[in-house]
């Protein structure tokens, strides 16, 4: 092979063409998307609220483990007697003095989760 019969070949115009019912079946696609509704806007008007109480939340564990450091800083005896925060310290820190009151929380923030769900979902089963 030399330059000449590469050129040759190279330079040949053949017009491609697409197989049989391929542009119709784009084409049909094309209109089958064009006719699709659009997608479902995310609900931001309800996910506000959720999200304002989730930072809330954050900055309350933030404020009560400042002040829980702050009262550890202001008894340095009770640093020396007991090296970790113990779940009890915790619980008397927060004011609540039994794991009934902890119960009774879980249960509620779980029966609020419930309630606040079904009424998003609209009775929905």
């Amino acid at each position: 092979m030399n330059d000449t019969e590469i050129d040759r070949m190279l330079s040949r115009q053949d017009e491609i063409l697409p197989s049989s019912g391929f542009v119709a079946s784009v084409m049909d696609a094309v209109r089958n998307e064009a006719a699709a509704p659009p997608p479902i806007p995310f609900p931001w008007k309800r996910a506000l609220p959720v999200f304002a109480l989730a930072a809330a939340a954050l900055v309350g564990v933030f404020v009560l483990g400042i002040s829980g450091v702050a009262e550890l800083a202001k008894e340095p005896a009770a640093i020396t007697a007991s090296p970790t925060i113990s779940p009890l310290g915790v619980l008397h820190w927060v004011g609540l003095n039994s794991v009934t009151a902890w119960t009774g929380l879980s249960l509620l923030v779980a029966f609020i989760s419930v309630r606040l769900s079904l009424r998003l979902a609209g009775g929905r089963s």
